[in-house]
């Protein structure tokens, strides 16, 4: 069966400015602030967190069903899908939007000013997920319209479909309580170390008793692993190392293909877990999103090498 994945589909472009911000901005006039940076170097990258988890997943020989909103713009991004054999019948597009784009301008310190415009994002809650309930055996809802999120959760928990909840970048725009609802009854609840104090904070409940209301939580944090909470435990999953450190971007997302890979195989959480952190490692090797080109072989070996035992499945 497939896995679905909901969340955002994006087009990135990143700009290096060959400067530094800092020489070009006076404090002293932030009020008044005017400033243009000129940037010869331009990369254009197909993104989005359900883009991204898909391309992990079927690096990985999954089937992710991507169900998400795109704009009139979305051409060049569904080529690129059919390419790599990704299914986009679950993808709506709008004429009258664009796709969600993201502008990234980098400095040479990597301080980052970004712009980001939703597009056609905003219109995901018009997607009906439970209408493909049937067709998966597992899905994650990841950052997205924040309404839409929040539909998607309680319509698939109410299906009984295994689902991981990836709050992501959209975890502010939620509520204390809004963020318990959407946390209880996850199959797994995963967040990076920021966001796991982010909603310790926000829901104002302890650690243990957050995790007894999920099937599990993990925690990312990044090149130190993982932690897995689950019935009272807390188990620690070692890092992949990564060859070389290219670019973090996208590493989280495919962090979460490999986990999803590895519960979809009914594999323990802690293996799976360490495919997540396989994946992460090999997206930190390369610049951009979608950008990893390994096979099913060249999967395993790294995974042997990474943690010394046999990688347990591949499709």
């Amino acid at each position: 069966m497939s896995i679905l994945v909901t969340g955002s589909l994006a087009i990135d472009r990143i700009m290096v400015f060959p400067d530094r911000f800092k020489n070009h901005i006076l404090p002293d006039k932030l009020h008044i602030l005017s400033v243009s940076f000129h940037v010869p170097e331009m990369r254009e990258f197909f993104g989005g967190c359900a883009g991204n988890i898909a391309y992990g997943l079927k690096l990985l020989g999954a089937d992710p069903l991507i169900m998400a909103s795109a704009g009139r713009d979305f051409g060049a991004y569904a080529a690129w899908l059919d390419r790599h054999g990704i299914r986009r019948d679950g993808i709506q597009i709008h004429d009258d939007a664009h796709t969600a784009q993201c502008f990234i301008t980098t400095d040479l310190d990597d301080n980052q000013i970004v712009a980001f415009h939703p597009g056609a994002m905003e219109r995901a809650s018009e997607l009906r997920v439970e209408e493909r309930a049937g067709e998966v055996s597992l899905a994650i809802v990841g950052p997205d319209d924040n309404a839409a999120m929040r539909k998607h959760a309680a319509a698939l928990k109410q299906k009984g479909v295994p689902t991981v909840i990836d709050p992501g970048q959209q975890l502010i725009n939620f509520d204390p309580d809004g963020l318990l609802t959407f946390l209880e009854g996850a199959h797994v609840f995963v967040a990076n170390d920021y966001e796991w104090a982010v909603t310790l904070e926000r829901t104002g409940i302890a650690e243990d008793e957050l995790a007894r209301r999920a099937g599990a939580i993990i925690v990312t944090r990044g090149a130190k692993g993982s932690t897995i909470l689950q019935a009272g435990r807390r188990i620690e999953v070692p890092p992949a190392a990564a060859e070389r450190v290219v670019d973090p971007t996208g590493c989280g997302d495919a962090y979460r293909a490999g986990l999803l890979h590895g519960l979809e195989l009914g594999l323990p959480l802690e293996a799976a877990a360490r495919i997540g952190s396989l994946m992460g490692s090999l997206a930190v090797e390369e610049r951009g999103t979608q950008s990893v080109r390994i096979d099913a072989a060249g999967i395993r070996a790294r995974y042997e090498k990474a943690f010394g035992e046999r990688f347990p499945v591949l499709h």
